[in-house]
């Protein structure tokens, strides 16, 4: 396999990407962690800069950052998959505000490590701009800002842009507004969870790469070569956890879709915008996100491929031209500038983790020793180092802010057998696609996506 082939990513890292040794038989260990992704590279870091002593094993089936850690959309953003009203609902003002509070935190926490450890990723804090492109959008924006100060955000935290405000940041076509949050960084992410890879094994973690995990049980992570034998194990698997054996129903893999251009000259630059390299995105309701690379591209993505039945993970799924071919479309009509052939160099995919409630977790059974993090919906570049940090807290049993964050030990309801599963992620698909289509014709806000929002907890 072609690592360099999987994402723009991968393909742009300043090394050869050749996997590490595999686990050369039965080890013991006192940390087991299945997965050298974002999660299990950060709990195995702070672990080891906690206790030096502990025995840390990480096992990869690929190399560390083939997963979603190597192809996502490079947002180190404070967005968390439960919104903050929701969180309210369930927990209290003061819990939801302090869970947000620690995900702005985490930005920043990444930003130290990467500086630390001389990570070279392309790091840029320019913070985000949402656009509102109809006055639905710019409602829905408008909504969103006084939902932060009600629940105690400050002004900074989230700014409501008029159109020259939002035009300043990111020239699309026919900008009405948006919201602006300094809570985001742009990333080169494989050149991050490269950096963090490394940066762990010099504290002592032994990383095994080509070693795939066929069971995790009490004790023992147990692969075709030899079994690693440890009190805690972690599963750090997110949008890979339905291949492993009892996990079919935990989280269902839903594919995100990239593609990336050629690099733009300036005059094209001067005519888009985003100068602070600002992400991006706007306020319909199929996700899209984009970035400016430090090499002068435009990387940009979305959602909109189908979820596969039984929850399949195949190489095959990365690439749906259909999906490629919108992006470019979006793109286009985002940036006039780029032409109707917009300058495509790279399209990738992969999948993420969704929980059935739509919630993120992390924790520790103690009477198994097993622990688990993910269910991030696509925003885990920030919340799976937060994930790490807990998980380290949780492990040496140490109590702290984090370990009393509301998503620490929740336990979300398992999938529904297929076709149930099946029929119900492709019919919401469906259900946010219409709605977009509604809106744009009648310039009214669409009921069918308030309900759905609704069903996800939102």
């Amino acid at each position: 396999m072609r690592y360099q082939e999987l994402s723009y990513w991968l393909s742009s890292v300043d090394e050869p990407l050749t996997p590490r040794a595999g686990l050369p038989g039965d080890t013991d260990a006192d940390v087991v962690i299945v997965g050298a992704g974002y999660t299990g590279l950060w709990t195995a870091y702070y672990l080891a800069e906690a206790d030096p002593t502990l025995r840390i094993v990480v096992l990869e089936k690929e190399i560390a950052g083939y997963g979603a850690s190597g192809r996502n959309g490079g947002w180190c953003s404070a967005l968390f998959p439960t919104s903050l009203p929701a969180l309210a609902r369930r927990h209290g003002r003061d819990r939801a505000l302090a869970m947000q509070r620690a995900m702005q935190e985490t930005v920043r926490e990444v930003g130290r490590v990467v500086a630390a450890e001389d990570i070279d990723c392309d790091w840029r804090a320019g913070g985000t701009v949402v656009l509102a492109r109809t006055g639905v959008q710019l409602d829905r924006a408008r909504a969103a800002v006084a939902e932060a100060r009600e629940h105690g955000l400050a002004d900074e935290d989230l700014v409501l842009l008029d159109a020259a405000e939002a035009a300043a940041r990111c020239r699309a076509e026919g900008v009405r507004g948006g919201t602006y949050t300094p809570h985001c960084a742009a990333v080169h992410p494989a050149k991050l969870v490269r950096g963090l890879a490394r940066a762990a094994e010099r504290r002592g973690v032994r990383i095994f790469e080509r070693t795939p995990v066929t069971a995790v049980r009490s004790g023992a992570a147990v692969t075709p070569v030899g079994v690693v034998r440890a009190p805690v194990v972690v599963r750090a698997t997110e949008g890979f956890t339905s291949a492993l054996p009892g996990q079919r129903r935990a989280v269902a893999p839903v594919y995100s879709l990239m593609v990336a251009t050629e690099p733009l000259p300036g005059s094209a630059w001067a005519r888009i915008g985003l100068a602070e390299r600002e992400t991006f995105s706007d306020y319909r309701h199929v996700i899209i996100y984009g970035q400016r690379t430090a090499d002068g591209r435009l990387a940009f993505g979305g959602r909109g491929a189908p979820y596969h039945f039984g929850s399949r993970i195949r190489p095959g799924y990365d690439r749906e031209p259909r999906v490629f071919a919108a992006l470019r479309r979006v793109l286009g009509e985002l940036f006039p500038v780029l032409g109707p052939e917009v300058p495509i160099s790279h399209t990738w995919g992969g999948p993420l983790g969704v929980a059935r409630d739509w919630a993120a977790s992390v924790g520790l059974d103690r009477s198994t020793g097993l622990a688990w993090a993910g269910g991030y919906v696509g925003d885990g570049v920030g919340t799976s180092n937060l994930a790490g940090r807990t998980l380290a807290d949780l492990i040496r049993g140490a109590e702290s802010d984090l370990t009393a964050l509301p998503w620490v030990n929740h336990r979300s309801p398992r999938w529904e057998p297929e076709p149930l599963r099946w029929l119900a992620v492709n019919a919401g698909l469906r259900v946010m696609f219409s709605a977009d289509g509604a809106e744009l014709r009648t310039g009214r806000p669409s009921r069918r996506a308030a309900a759905f929002s609704r069903l996800l907890g939102h």
